[in-house]
């Protein structure tokens, strides 16, 4: 089970109540982050003095009765590819470590407005690139779920999972290309909340992909990210307490169940790209909503997902290639050898091409849309497979099989622990749903986690 004080949720209640206050809270945190992060390598940086003076704020103005909303004093990790004024935004770079920020992400700047307090920025994989979350430059974050083997977290908010799962961050913010943050919550055991693309703005955020980048929360539970996106979305911290407190309006989504509710399951052709361990936990779920009074039917996909995953692929290399090429094409310049090799990819498509890529992707998201009637929403599994150890990792092969078709059809999806397999590694499913229907998603999502309960964090 979760620790107590330990979700935003908790955290929340206990301010509320005078159970606790922000400034032993955030010194507790930082105190875990100070023993413990050379072992599990999450955070590039460390605010401590800015994450003091924060908690000591929100506990004089929570104090005083001025309760700016649920996430008023709780700790958080920012990913180190969005910008805060003054600081350094590395992009998980060495070359980018004198690179100081002029502006603020405007997704920060409204959890910073709501009192959230940065504890700091964490690692990643460079310029946010790849689906394992390895970077050979800074250090590839430990999976907290294995003591014996140093095992992949899952990219590109690498660090960012690696904080929440081992107890050095009670939520932490991340970026989703192609699976960025899904990824790293289906491998580390979170929830990771992949939004429609356009719902949170970009902007004061490193782009990789302009056309498929979205911010998002990676959290404990789906009431967590609830709340994050929440605060990320824009609405004010007193309406989000009241809909909290009475279960209305959105978080009315997290009570409704699955009843009725008509979800689109793999085809046999789409069952065969994962591991038996992971599709056992994915048969498990599906069995598990049906048991629910969910409405069951394989779902026929008018196109393979590993053709909508390629170019999902190449759209990002294109992309990724035209902000970062005068990173890459420098030989001199100590960039990591994979993440140079996927970049360099981008060259190789025409304008022709590309242009080509995006008019089919209009067709693919019309086709895909006519062939969701009937359906609320689909699941898949989340990763292929269990998190590799990090010296077996194929980087030519990307784990983003079911996670990329989703950004590049401009789809919401959230991933959601279901467990532990035989080894104890966390298994992971992810529900999919319309375009800006992330109510849905968060409602079948918040059935799961009833059905297979939270996962606990190491160490906490």
């Amino acid at each position: 089970m979760i620790s107590d004080l330990t979700t935003i949720e908790s955290l929340f209640l206990s301010y509320r109540d005078g159970i606790k206050k922000p400034h032993d809270v955030v010194a507790k945190f930082l105190e875990k982050i100070e023993s413990r992060n050379a072992y599990y390598s999450a955070y590039q940086s460390v605010w401590k003095e800015e994450a003091m003076a924060a908690a000591e704020l929100a506990t004089k103005a929570l104090a005083a009765g001025h309760d700016l909303g649920p996430l008023h004093g709780v700790p958080f990790a920012l990913k180190d590819i969005f910008h805060v004024t003054g600081k350094v935004t590395t992009c998980g770079a060495v070359e980018l470590n004198q690179n100081i920020a002029t502006v603020t992400a405007t997704v920060v700047r409204r959890l910073v407005s709501a009192g959230a307090i940065i504890l700091g920025k964490t690692k990643t994989v460079e310029c946010a690139f790849g689906g394992w979350g390895t970077n050979q430059m800074t250090g590839t974050p430990r999976n907290p779920w294995d003591d014996d083997v140093h095992r992949i977290p899952g990219g590109s908010s690498s660090g960012s999972a690696v904080a929440v799962a081992s107890d050095l961050a009670v939520c932490a913010v991340g970026s989703d290309t192609g699976g960025s943050i899904r990824l790293p919550a289906g491998y580390c055991g979170l929830v990771g909340l992949k939004l429609t693309y356009g719902r949170l703005p970009n902007d004061g955020i490193m782009p990789l992909s302009q056309s498929l980048d979205s911010p998002g929360p990676l959290a404990r539970s789906v009431c967590d990210a609830l709340l994050m996106f929440e605060v990320m979305d824009g609405r004010e911290g007193w309406k989000i307490s009241q809909d909290y407190t009475d279960g209305t309006n959105n978080f009315s989504s997290l009570v409704r169940g699955v009843v009725g509710l008509r979800i689109g399951t793999l085809s046999a052709s789409e069952r065969q790209h994962c591991s038996p361990e992971t599709l056992d936990a994915y048969d498990e779920a599906v069995l598990r909503l049906s048991g629910a009074g969910a409405v069951i039917q394989s779902f026929n996909n008018p196109k393979p997902y590993g053709e909508l995953a390629a170019t999902n692929g190449a759209i990002t290399a294109v992309e990724a290639y035209y902000n970062h090429h005068q990173l890459y094409e420098d030989s001199q310049k100590k960039m990591d050898a994979d993440v140079r090799a996927r970049m360099l990819s981008g060259k190789q498509y025409t304008a022709h091409e590309y242009f080509g890529m995006r008019e089919q992707r209009i067709q693919d998201m019309a086709a895909f849309a006519a062939q969701m009637k009937g359906f609320d929403v689909l699941i898949t599994p989340t990763t292929i497979g269990r998190a590799p150890n990090v010296d077996d990792v194929d980087q030519n092969i990307g784990p983003g099989y079911y996670t990329r078709p989703f950004n590049y059809l401009e789809m919401c999806g959230i991933s959601v622990p279901t467990g532990l397999d035989n080894q104890g590694l966390p298994t992971s499913v992810q529900i999919v749903g319309r375009a800006n229907d992330e109510y849905t998603i968060l409602q079948a999502g918040a059935s799961l986690e009833t059905m297979f309960g939270r996962l606990g964090m190491i160490g906490s």
